[in-house]
């Protein structure tokens, strides 16, 4: 009995643990894996050592990346607008602490990515290693 309570235990505690990274499942935009180092030293990504700054990286992800001081940590979205399907008018630009769709002018918070619409801005994971940034999917 005491086994089978065990078991039971270890399955439940197996089937409940992630990995703890976003979620990205948004059908207009394709997953690209990538790994980019960024050097918060250098003078085009020095912005991103004070809270409240983004910078746009691009050449990474479906459009480049927005990267974002949080104050607490970086969040990195990419820079495609979530519901659209990416053209020419599709990369978001920075706004302050918003992401601006130009293509349909909706807005997206950049300390969680949420905007108006039905999808989120697609988000990567990011990993601190003193002033460098390391964004990946």
């Amino acid at each position: 009995m005491k086994k089978r309570v065990l078991l039971i235990y270890l399955s439940v505690l197996f089937f409940s643990c992630s990995d703890n990274g976003p979620v990205n499942n948004n059908p207009f935009l394709q997953n690209v894996s990538f790994s980019v180092d960024i050097n918060m030293n250098l003078p085009l990504y020095s912005n991103l050592l004070y809270p409240s700054n983004a910078v746009y990286f691009a050449g990474r992800g479906v459009k480049g990346l927005i990267i974002f001081n949080t104050g607490s940590g970086y969040n990195a979205f990419d820079a495609a607008c979530p519901n659209q399907t990416p053209t020419a008018c599709s990369t978001l630009t920075i706004n302050g602490i918003e992401a601006v769709c130009p293509c349909d002018n909706k807005s997206y918070n950049l300390f969680s990515g949420q905007g108006s619409l039905q999808y989120p801005m697609k988000q990567y994971r990011v990993q601190v290693n003193g002033n460098v940034l390391r964004v990946y999917n």
